[in-house]
């Protein structure tokens, strides 16, 4: 059974930064997929970014503020948010596919506010 558990959530003001972090633990293969979405009030959960052994992907809404990094022998992915709008207030969610497995994290909340 594969877990994921979130930390780094916060308040933070307009322009400031905060690093999540989504440590994995279980049956964890290479080649999986990990990624984070965030879900707004009153809005659908959206793709943030991703990071697979081929590389990274990123809504454009937050290219160049955001980077998603990994830690392999950790088995845990990092998400660094700069340059924080509040328009990125949200429950940011962890999330793993691999294989036919998709697991989700319980989500650690972002709030942007003077």
């Amino acid at each position: 059974q594969v877990r994921l558990v979130e930390s780094g959530g916060g308040l933070v003001q307009p322009g400031g930064s905060l690093r999540l972090s989504c440590a994995a633990s279980g049956s964890i293969f290479s080649g999986n997929a990990m990624g984070w979405y965030r879900q707004a009030p009153a809005k659908q959960r959206e793709l943030v970014a991703t990071i697979t052994s081929g590389g990274t992907n990123y809504a454009d809404s937050v290219k160049g503020r955001f980077t998603i990094s990994s830690d392999n022998a950790k088995n845990t992915v990092y998400l660094q948010m700069n340059s924080l709008k509040p328009e990125d207030t949200a429950v940011y969610y962890c999330n793993l596919k691999q294989s036919s497995l998709e697991v989700w994290g319980q989500g650690t909340l972002v709030t942007v506010s003077s």
